[in-house]
């Protein structure tokens, strides 16, 4: 029996005890990110019938939910985990960690232009201010592709600046959340978050 301080148990051949009760080793957590097609709901379930993020990952055994939302037509990375405490970390105002988008939007936005998108624009629930703003390129005859980078999670914020600026959102995914990227990943398939990504998760609620 180990009972010095820092001794190290291991929890598959170890009987660990406290005050005579075996302690059970906790579950592992799951950890997925997700590419988020366009026409799916952002919860486990809908009261309206329409499809859910969890019927895309109907092999996860594990009872995991969404880290945040996304919209019902927008699509890109989701994080699903059943880690509750991570997940309210990673949600908390204070982390103000950024969500990466790229937007196509309705009308031609030039170089010129950024200066307004990075002021900013004042809504009904505050200001919407962005991290950044760039253009990416031209979307046909009539619009453009832009990076918009935020640090809240804020309902529809990126589709409601867009319009406050009279440029309406067409297609609109997020491609990063806070050090995950999207990266290859195809639209509906999802993914284990890799040992690196979940350390650098953790790192940012200290």
């Amino acid at each position: 029996m180990r009972t010095e301080p820092g001794a190290q148990a291991d929890p598959e051949r170890d009987t660990i005890t406290l005050d005579g009760r075996r302690l059970q080793a906790a579950a592992p957590r799951t950890y997925l990110l997700l590419n988020k097609p366009r026409g799916y709901v952002t919860s486990r379930t809908d009261p309206s019938g329409r499809p859910v993020v969890l019927d895309l990952i109907g092999h996860v055994r594990a009872r995991v939910f969404p880290v945040g939302r996304l919209d019902y037509d927008t699509e890109g990375l989701l994080l699903l985990t059943d880690d509750g405490p991570l997940a309210n970390a990673l949600l908390h105002p204070r982390y103000e960690i950024p969500r990466v988008y790229e937007a196509e939007v309705e009308g031609h936005v030039r170089d010129a232009d950024l200066a307004r998108w990075r002021r900013g624009v004042v809504l009904d629930d505050g200001a919407a201010v962005p991290r950044s703003v760039r253009v990416l390129r031209r979307a046909g005859a009539t619009g453009t592709w832009l990076e918009l980078t935020f640090a809240e999670g804020r309902n529809r914020e990126v589709r409601r600046y867009a319009q406050a600026l009279g440029h309406p959102v067409r297609r609109l995914r997020r491609i990063a959340f806070g050090p995950l990227r999207l990266g290859d990943l195809g639209s509906g398939q999802s993914r284990p978050l890799r040992p690196g990504e979940l350390a650098d998760l953790n790192r940012l609620r200290g």
